[in-house]
């Protein structure tokens, strides 16, 4: 093949006798038109698949100082049990979502929602969280109020990784159930998402909870 057109051009420099050809610059610049086909389709799938589907104990609903709705549910996952705030759709708006924050509760709807969660955890699960329950509180935290004594902790360690389950009383006489993670020059963090941990780090909580008087005995 030639080099040399009947321009007396190089090929691949005339523009009338490379168009259309791989010697064409225009062709290596146009762009695919966008697919619209299964692969959108697959995409609109994964947007409208709902976030939550499981069986769940649920608390009645709250409203937080922002005026936000939203409940406490406690469901069973892979590797344990998780304790989440999901917001209640307000009017013209779509279903519940989870929230990005550790959850925030009476203590006395805390008790109730783990007496609820045996039926949704496992069997050892559910009974290890009522046991905690059970637990008698120490003679100085009988009649306590419990904004006045400090969190009950679940430690955890993996290597020089730490980790506490904190429950917590807070000023307004409600509790928070928090993972706080131990930083490197930063101290203790509290992690603001919900907390997902076998059920003997939330058994080891619930009783020390208990036992401080920050949650009263289950019946």
């Amino acid at each position: 093949m030639s080099l040399f057109c009947r321009h007396s051009r190089f090929l691949a420099d005339c523009p009338i006798c490379s168009k259309g050809t791989v010697l064409d610059p225009a062709r290596s610049t146009r762009r695919r038109p966008p697919r619209s086909g299964a692969h959108g389709k697959r995409a609109s799938a994964r947007a409208e698949k709902p976030v939550f589907s499981g069986p769940n104990a649920t608390s009645p609903a709250y409203e937080d100082a922002e005026g936000g709705r939203y409940v406490v549910r406690m469901e069973r996952v892979p590797g344990g049990v998780r304790l989440a705030e999901w917001s209640l759709a307000a009017q013209g708006q779509a279903g519940s979502q989870p929230r990005r924050r550790a959850p925030v509760l009476p203590p006395s709807d805390l008790v109730e929602l783990v007496k609820d969660g045996e039926a949704v955890l496992s069997t050892a699960d559910g009974e290890a969280l009522e046991a905690a329950l059970r637990t008698q509180p120490t003679c100085h935290a009988e009649g306590r109020d419990p904004g006045d004594t400090g969190p009950a902790v679940s430690r955890g360690r993996s290597g020089d990784f730490k980790d506490e389950l904190r429950v917590e009383p807070l000023e307004d006489g409600n509790v928070r159930v928090g993972r706080w993670v131990l930083r490197p020059a930063q101290g203790w963090q509290l992690q603001e998402a919900s907390p997902m941990l076998p059920a003997k780090r939330y058994a080891e909580a619930l009783g020390a909870a208990v036992r401080l008087g920050v949650l009263p005995t289950s019946s």
